[in-house]
């Protein structure tokens, strides 16, 4: 998916599979992905849409962090940098993010273990 700015200038925005509904907003894993990666503490970052009963689905970030990072630091840091609503709602801290046999992010198996560690029902 790509989105086009009032200059004409075109941006490759992600995938459409890959794109979060929450109460009505259009998220793109992406633009937060870039943001956390950003972030001095954070040495990899994933973002998924899970299941949420209120929302659809709720922004849900995979923090690989290079020591100790809190919860409240990270949201902060994201007000900062994204609309409100693609602010996650959830962060959840791995050791090391799964990979696909090519490298690739596994992002079923992210959605698997955030249903896990969340208690969502699937």
């Amino acid at each position: 998916m790509a989105k086009q700015d009032e200059d004409g200038y075109v941006y490759i925005v992600g995938r459409k599979k890959e794109m979060i509904i929450t109460g009505g907003e259009n998220v793109y894993p992406q633009e937060i992905e870039f943001w956390l990666s950003e972030h001095e503490a954070i040495e990899e970052a994933a973002v998924i849409g899970l299941p949420d009963d209120l929302w659809g689905e709720a922004v849900t970030a995979f923090i690989v962090a290079k020591g100790i990072l809190e919860q409240d630091e990270l949201k902060e840091y994201c007000r900062k940098k994204l609309a409100s609503y693609k602010i996650p709602k959830h962060f959840i801290y791995l050791e090391e993010l799964p990979k696909t046999e090519v490298g690739k992010i596994n992002k079923k198996e992210l959605a698997a273990t955030g249903i896990k560690q969340l208690k969502i029902k699937s």
